[in-house]
């Protein structure tokens, strides 16, 4: 069976939700993958906001609603970008998900895009 020429690979659909994300908003990095089609990819979201420019890639967080860049730079600077869009965090990188959680459970990808 041939592919469809118009289906979107894993990674332009995660490009795709990530652009989505409202500033002032976060999510994590299981729910990109399950939105893209794959729920237990989130490692590979992680690969895909590392080689991909121009993404609000700080509006990602892990799955206990915490920062997870461990580095000082990369925690300071996803913290600061945050901070930028109204998103508090704790000392440690903790956000209230009650309160800046994106509650997007689908999204519908323009195979044109």
């Amino acid at each position: 069976m041939d592919k469809n020429p118009n289906q979107l690979t894993f990674s332009k659909k995660v490009e795709i939700i990530l652009k989505n994300i409202p500033q002032g908003k976060v999510t994590s990095y299981g729910t990109v993958a399950a939105l893209a089609g794959s729920p237990r990819a989130a490692r590979q979201v992680v690969q895909i906001i590392h080689r991909t420019d121009n993404i609000p890639w700080h509006r990602v967080i892990n799955s206990k609603g915490e920062i997870a860049i461990k580095d000082y730079k990369g925690f300071q600077e996803q913290k600061i970008l945050l901070k930028m869009e109204g998103v508090e965090s704790d000392s440690n990188g903790k956000i209230d998900l009650n309160k800046y959680q994106w509650k997007c459970y689908s999204i519908k990808i323009n195979l044109q895009e």
